[in-house]
């Protein structure tokens, strides 16, 4: 038997009236490797599957009282149904073909011959085994793909889920920098996630949204009759996160006059809301983030060089999805799924046309953009896959073809490049080979496996075989 198996898929429970068809599978079922249990009746036989966990039963359709059916639909209700093989002296395809459509694995008829009979139960336990595997892979991919709410399998992005890891359980101030809609929120949220802070809050704060008049309110708070309006005392967000996680977005647009008071938080970690006479401890972790370049804001002097050196303990830049675009299929993938719940749909994924297209284009609105043109081509698409005009003309207008020249486009990412030979090689090959996979393998020098999963990747379809 297969060590990888769960134990419960060595036991066999035979169900039959009959003594020597009890005794005949019992001696066989032995002598092959399984566990058998043997029950007279269905009743009997039903008692057992709510007291223990079988992989499979073995049942004969007629028997006295409660029939086999009677017991395969019961099975069906119970919380870990196991596999059911069906036998009878009676009937023929049409009993099989019922049995099978009730739920049945598969059906024998008596007389039987043992190795029938064994090589039914290794086709289960193959089964199981398969189902176990695809288990496995799936965990696999979900935990290679995802971070939390990030999806990435990129090299870039593998490396920050790796450091992410390694600092999340620090206090450490982080900065996240990358353009707009790269994810440095969610990234935020990732190494909040992740720390021992995670049961405490993430407060999140835009600096460049909220005017520069109640800025410092809203940071560090006020009190009663501080300034018009103020009608009571308010907390701010630092004391709001003590305990937890505070992720400054946009830091780069806090005003001069309020980055003095942020570095003495960040050094002394203590808050004197406007108008208070006394201060107050909090423990709040840092985590901040811009699309702009912080150091060029140094050098133009609106950004104090001092609070720059404090933020930047742990810096984590984001690449833009032009720069990792084996992550867009995946991202796509995530994202349907994501739509499929939303609007009760069971979109499959895009068309060759539409996937070439969105590998082609360069996303300056990153994964932001590419999340609403897929929940904008959903909701304009009826089908099965998404077709590529229901993308933005944008998206449209782009081309995954290879360049006729190395750099005649003024395109030098070695990254898209390689990609777009790739799927290019891989088409010509599947034409060659007329769609034969095996042989397309040989001549690309890749595995079936790789193949297979470039294929998935570049949305790449096998052509239809030529006629003899």
């Amino acid at each position: 038997m297969t060590a990888s198996l769960p134990s419960h898929m060595h036991r066999v429970l035979v169900v039959d009236d009959e003594e020597n068809i009890r005794h005949l599978l019992l001696v066989t079922l032995k002598k092959a490797g399984f566990e058998p249990t043997a029950a007279p009746g269905a009743l009997e036989a039903l008692k057992l599957l709510q007291s223990e966990r079988f992989g499979v039963v073995i049942s004969d359709v007629r028997m006295p009282g409660m029939d086999g059916r009677e017991l395969l639909s019961a099975t069906r209700d119970l919380p870990d149904p196991p596999y059911v093989l069906m036998m009878s002296a009676y009937g023929g395809g049409e009993m099989a073909l019922q049995c099978v459509k009730d739920g049945a694995y598969d059906y024998f008829n008596k007389p039987f011959r043992p190795d029938e009979v064994v090589l039914l139960l290794r086709k289960v336990t193959e089964r199981e085994q398969l189902r176990n595997e695809n288990r496995r892979l799936r965990k696999e991919l979900d935990e290679r793909l995802g971070f939390g709410e990030i999806v990435g399998r990129s090299d870039s992005m593998e490396g920050i889920f790796s450091t992410v890891s390694k600092i999340a359980p620090y206090k450490t101030t982080v900065l996240l920098t990358g353009e707009s809609g790269t994810g440095k929120e969610l990234l935020a949220r990732a190494i909040h996630d992740h720390s021992d802070r995670r049961d405490g809050p993430l407060i999140p704060v835009n600096c460049g949204a909220i005017p520069e008049n109640l800025l410092e309110s809203e940071l560090f708070g006020h009190k009663k009759g501080s300034f018009t309006g103020a009608n009571r005392d308010k907390s701010g967000l630092f004391q709001e996160a003590h305990e937890g996680t505070i992720f400054l977005d946009e830091i780069a647009e806090l005003p001069v006059s309020l980055q003095v008071k942020l570095l003495r938080v960040l050094e002394d970690e203590i808050v004197r809301p406007v108008g208070a006479t006394a201060t107050s401890t909090v423990n709040v972790r840092v985590v901040a983030a811009t699309s702009r370049d912080l150091e060029q804001r140094v050098k133009d002097g609106t950004f104090r060089e001092d609070l720059f050196y404090r933020l930047n303990v742990m810096r984590i830049r984001i690449p833009p999805l032009r720069e990792r675009t084996e992550d867009a299929t995946a991202l796509v993938g995530h994202f349907i799924q994501r739509f499929n719940h939303r609007f009760g749909r069971e979109v499959l994924g895009l068309e060759p046309d539409a996937m070439k297209a969105v590998l082609a284009y360069p996303w300056p609105g990153n994964v932001r953009e590419l999340e609403n043109a897929i929940e904008r081509a959903m909701i304009l698409s009826d089908g099965e896959r998404l077709p590529l005009d229901v993308f933005p003309s944008p998206v449209r207008e782009a081309t995954g073809t290879r360049p006729s020249g190395p750099v005649d486009d003024g395109d030098l990412s070695i990254k898209r490049r390689v990609a777009s030979l790739e799927a290019e090689l891989i088409r010509r090959a599947l034409e060659r080979t007329s769609g034969n996979r095996t042989h397309a393998c040989r001549l690309l020098e890749i595995s079936h496996r790789a193949l297979l999963y470039k294929m998935k990747d570049y949305g790449i379809d096998v052509p239809s075989r030529r006629s003899p």
